[in-house]
């Protein structure tokens, strides 16, 4: 009886350890998404850069800065997807 009781006990305590690390770990997560706006503001302010030295490559520069800025924003939204994830499951 008191080896199912501490069977028992063990088997709540792992679960709640796991909860809590499932939400940690969706915490650290989101820090990715630091990164893509961080990159998404460097690449703006490059792109103004280039279209205020060369005003004729506007629609060039802004093509490429967008697209760009897309592939960057995957980032983001895959550590959203993995937080997500790791809260719901």
């Amino acid at each position: 009886m008191v080896l199912s009781s501490i069977f028992l006990a063990a088997v709540e305590y792992n679960e709640f350890f796991v909860n809590g690390m499932a939400l940690l770990g969706a915490g650290i997560a989101m820090i990715a998404g630091i990164g893509p706006g961080i990159g998404q503001g460097f690449a703006a302010g490059k792109a103004v850069e280039a279209v205020g030295r060369q005003p004729e490559a506007t629609g060039k520069i802004t093509t490429t800065m967008l697209v760009g800025q897309a592939m960057a924003e995957t980032t983001g939204l895959y550590a959203l997807i993995i937080a997500f994830v790791l809260i719901f499951t």
